[in-house]
């Protein structure tokens, strides 16, 4: 999966179309994402324990990766995401303008 933790992304589909986001986590065995402050979904909830509050709750769903692209701040646009070697270390860089993300 080429998105990680704390990339900024546009969705490209879907009910959030258009809106830009951090990403909150990645789960690349399910390829999915959590972005924050999008794709909110309320909960209700009952009292497990002295931790868990009893309410309704906002919990952050995840998204499909393939509904997001990287956001490139070279060009101002999503972007498809490439490897390049730099120094002996392996970098993403944008396919469509060059620049390291």
């Amino acid at each position: 999966m080429k998105i990680r933790k704390g990339d900024d992304v546009l969705v490209v589909a879907g009910k959030f179309r258009g809106e830009r986001a951090m990403v909150e986590e990645a789960m690349p065995q399910t390829d999915r994402v959590v972005l924050d402050g999008l794709n909110i979904a309320k909960r209700h909830t009952k009292q497990t324990g002295a931790m868990m509050q009893a309410g309704i709750i906002d919990k952050l769903m995840p998204l499909h990766v393939s509904n997001v692209a990287l956001w490139c701040d070279a060009h101002k646009g999503p972007a498809k995401v490439g490897f390049a070697d730099a120094d002996g270390t392996k970098v993403r860089v944008c396919r469509k303008c060059g620049e390291a993300l």
